[in-house]
């Protein structure tokens, strides 16, 4: 291998646990939703990596190094040789454990500085890519524990609305609307318990699919009493954690 001297450096936290981030360079149908289909990965020295972008263009390369949830080195060039051929660059993929998930940190080494800068926005794009989709893994559920969320405003039993939160949010959820700025499930529980009693009967409801991007989803929601009567309308925003838990809720008004 020739010598690399020019490098492209990038850094990004995703929005889960490196366990999960790493199993998209040991399984060749996750690497595929990230490059394309038809792409694979052998995740072992010496193994063959085949990434087959979506217009049919194909880059190859032979894996250098795996440390399990932590690093993947690999060789990176282009079948065609055009603009670089086989084992003419280096990609290393490093995996970090952050307060928010993972801080993933690549490098792509070069042999030529003009083929280097070409790469730039390409990189960019991709890890983007790449975020989105482990966080979709992570919290393809998220709908579910949305629900659950807007359920417990109309939990009556004290018990089991401190059950229902403790399964679908950190222990310190934080919390803000109009009426609310508590942190903490000890805080927010109380909370809930004082809605209930000047607003007696009133439920919320999820309105249409929750957005989701990165681990930040909006779902909308209408207010009604018991006798189906709307009384308001308006849009959540949650913050979910690596854990797939919710951690921070704002609560906006129509």
């Amino acid at each position: 291998m020739t010598t690399m001297p020019y490098r492209i450096d990038r850094t990004l936290v995703i929005h889960a646990l490196p366990d999960t981030v790493f199993s998209f360079f040991t399984s060749s149908e996750r690497w595929a939703s990230w490059w394309g289909a038809g792409s694979t990965i052998d995740p072992a020295p010496g193994g063959a990596i085949l990434i087959r972008y979506p217009n049919g263009v194909e880059a190859i390369g032979t894996v250098v190094d795996v440390v399990p949830d932590a690093r993947l080195v690999f060789t990176f060039g282009f079948r065609s040789g055009q603009p670089i051929a086989a084992d003419h660059s280096r990609v290393t993929i490093t995996l970090a454990p952050h307060a928010s998930g993972t801080l993933l940190s690549l490098e792509h080494a070069f042999d030529d500085e003009a083929v280097s800068r070409e790469f730039v926005q390409g990189w960019r794009y991709q890890l983007s890519v790449f975020a989105n989709l482990v966080a979709d893994l992570v919290h393809g559920d998220a709908a579910s524990a949305v629900d659950a969320w807007f359920r417990l405003w109309a939990e009556p039993d004290a018990a089991a609305r401190a059950a229902a939160l403790a399964g679908i949010a950190a222990p310190a959820i934080a919390f803000r609307d109009r009426y609310s700025a508590v942190t903490g499930a000890d805080e927010l529980l109380p909370q809930i318990a004082a809605t209930q009693r000047f607003m007696p009967g009133v439920r919320l409801e999820r309105v249409g699919d929750v957005r989701h991007c990165q681990a930040t989803l909006l779902a909308d929601w209408v207010m009604r009493t018991t006798a189906g009567e709307e009384r308001g309308r308006g849009t959540n925003v949650f913050r979910f954690g690596a854990d797939g838990r919710i951690h921070d809720v704002v609560g906006l008004r129509a």
